[in-house]
């Protein structure tokens, strides 16, 4: 439903209204919600539509949707609560906050909520599994007999319905149905999309005499040791100064408008388990078809760029349909190994791509030593995750970046916005520069560790200046990530306004097609330029502002379930230590004390509920107490300080 309100927001053809949404839209025309001009649906001037805020003595604010539109204030909510769709009047000559009263509810902005049965007042009862308040669905006497307490439900908030028993609570490999089914993301493909994804035929060069053949040319993946899905291959030709970065043509077997696509947006981004992926497309796709495997043709989508290397400029670049055979499949350590020297060319084949890799890294190394001068380098800490085969948690470590790593991003960083340069309209990764409020905030609590802030001519040799003392106090980590927080969130936009956090004036997504939805777009609009297709093109952008937020808001649950997948396993993991001690780094001491454990375990997050004095980023020990398994909630007091 929220996407369809996106889409009315900002205006959609009929063309590309379903008809499970038709009947709505047809209802609200007659209401006369909406108007519709040129085949072309949109909330009338006088509605708005967006999800209720929190509710406080019965009044709340409309979060309305779309840029740049101040919410409005609710005075008369009715039946409606907090995170109700509602499309709401304007009430317009008002002074005052700008306000509104509900039209109508029109459903919940979570789609799917996760329940389950407690026992309480010696009766069960099914509650919502984060607020163990009542849900709106309801299993009768007879059907709570028949589950045990702690079972999980699927609950539809539209028609507040319960789907399915999902396991029990009690059982760790429940985390992953409970995180999947608060978005409605699943695994499997109905038979009609893998019908179409088994299809294709491999790839005959024969098949594609339009093709430019770069199969001659030494392209190699460089990826994680666990990934199968290679969206990109690099080549470096010195002695032109040009880098090839070749990239998974998805869109020549994904059209517009099927089954196949249909799928592509509803998914819109590859989910990363620390176990596991859900694809964004079928694994006959992803990680066959398209997947750029070595010693075999596969179909490319490519940037050629010849480098000034004086300049470190772009001097001329294309981008084109071609073919290629990718030499050799490797890993990020194996290359890092080579540089370090510890691994040798086993044949012609890896000594020319290890000469070429030894040559590009010093292109690279470069071209991140001029990106910075602009732009920033955050140290936030990654954690990888390894589970066993009961999904219980077995270890951390702390992800780094490594040289091969670096190359890998400033070429696809290169791609990317050479992409951008193409298009004035279409989709582009944008970071807009944080408010000045959030920016003293953030000064005012970095002063408060013992850091001299010096208000420098920019923002970004602020940020610098700071950086260096983290780096001196052994805080990079924690501070980059409150220096994250401070900023705005990066997004999709049909219009450009720079990357603040990289520093490009132009940024887009090129380089994932295979797990990001967005840049298979920008391959669309890019093929449709090439070709002088001014038709494919107004096709490609006619509900480009629609789906350039609706993709925002996909990616935000795409993250939101892999963080709390990874909550959900530290909960586990820490009701089986309850007692025991860790050493830990306080994050937060406002509103709430804060610590993240530092120790055998990395990153499980913590709520300090009894503490001495202490100080933000101090190191300490704390003893876990209590776990609330169903909100993956971890609780503990601090007994002592780290000595130093």
């Amino acid at each position: 439903m929220k996407s369809l309100l996106i889409r009315l927001t900002l205006g959609v053809s009929e063309l590309d209204i379903t008809p499970n949404e038709a009947k709505h839209v047809s209802e609200w025309l007659a209401k006369k919600y909406l108007t519709k001009k040129e085949n072309q649906y949109k909330f009338n001037s006088k509605y708005r539509a967006g999800t209720l805020g929190l509710v406080q003595k019965e009044t709340a604010y409309l979060n309305v949707i779309g840029e740049n539109i101040r919410d409005l204030f609710i005075e008369n909510l009715g039946l409606a609560t907090a995170g109700d769709l509602i499309i709401a009047k304007r009430l317009l000559g008002k002074r005052g906050t700008p306000s509104a009263q509900i039209a109508e509810v029109v459903g919940r902005e979570q789609s799917y909520s996760i329940a389950y049965i407690i026992f309480k007042d010696n009766k069960k009862a099914l509650v919502d599994l984060k607020t163990d308040f009542p849900i709106g669905a309801e299993l009768t006497s007879e059907e709570l007999d028949k589950y045990k307490t702690g079972d999980v439900f699927k609950v539809d908030n539209q028609e507040n319905k319960v789907l399915e028993c999902l396991g029990n609570i009690s059982d760790p490999l429940v985390d992953e149905k409970i995180v999947l089914a608060q978005f409605n993301k699943h695994d499997e493909f109905e038979e009609e999309v893998l019908k179409i994804a088994k299809s294709f035929e491999p790839v005959k060069a024969s098949e594609h005499p339009g093709r430019k053949d770069l199969r001659d040319l030494d392209f190699a993946t460089i990826d994680p040791v666990t990934a199968k899905d290679y969206d990109d291959a690099i080549c470096w030709d010195d002695e032109n100064s040009t880098l090839y970065v070749a990239i998974a043509d998805v869109s020549a077997y994904i059209k517009p408008f099927g089954a196949l696509d249909n799928e592509a947006i509803y998914r819109s981004f590859s989910i990363y388990l620390p176990h596991r992926s859900i694809p964004m497309l079928p694994r006959q796709l992803s990680e066959t078809l398209c997947s750029l495997q070595p010693h075999v043709d596969r179909l490319a989508y490519v940037f050629e760029m010849k480098l000034n290397l004086k300049t470190l400029e772009v001097e001329k670049s294309k981008v084109y349909e071609a073919l290629i055979h990718s030499k050799r499949r490797f890993n990020y350590e194996e290359i890092d190994a080579y540089f370090e020297g510890k691994l040798e060319a086993q044949n012609a084949d890896e000594e020319r791509i290890f000469d070429s890799l030894t040559k590009l890294r010093y292109v690279t190394d470069c071209l991140k030593i001029k990106r910075l001068k602009l732009g920033y380098d955050f140290r936030s800490t990654e954690i990888d995750m390894k589970i066993d085969e009961k999904s219980n948690l077995v270890s951390t470590h702390e992800a780094e970046e490594t040289p091969s790593h670096a190359l890998i991003e400033d070429c696809m960083l290169l791609a990317n916005k050479e992409a951008a340069a193409q298009f004035e309209r279409g989709i582009f990764r944008i970071h807009e520069p944080p408010s000045q409020n959030k920016l003293q905030i953030l000064y005012q609590e970095l002063a408060g560790i013992g850091m001299q802030i010096e208000i420098k001519n920019s923002t970004k040799e602020t940020i610098t200046n700071i950086q260096i003392q983290a780096r001196d106090m052994g805080l990079e980590s924690e501070v980059d990530t409150l220096i994250i927080q401070s900023q705005m969130q990066a997004r999709y936009a049909p219009l450009n306004s720079g990357h603040f956090g990289l520093g490009f004036e132009q940024y887009t997504h090129f380089t994932s097609p295979i797990r990001r939805y967005s840049d298979l777009i920008v391959h669309r609009l890019l093929k449709a330029i090439n070709a002088g297709d001014t038709e494919e093109g107004s096709y490609v952008l006619r509900n480009i502002e629609a789906l350039a937020m609706t993709i925002s808001e996909k990616e935000r649950e795409s993250s939101k379930i892999e963080n709390e997948f990874m909550a959900r396993k530290y909960a586990r993991w820490a009701n089986e230590n309850l007692g025991r001690e860790f050493k830990a780094r306080i994050t937060a001491t406002e509103v709430e004390v804060k610590a993240e454990i530092h120790d055998i375990i990395a990153g499980a997050r913590v709520l300090i509920t009894l503490n001495e004095d202490i100080a933000l980023f101090e190191d300490v020990i704390i003893r876990l107490e209590t776990v609330d398994i169903a909100r993956a909630k971890i609780s503990a007091i601090v007994v002592g300080k780290v000595d130093v």
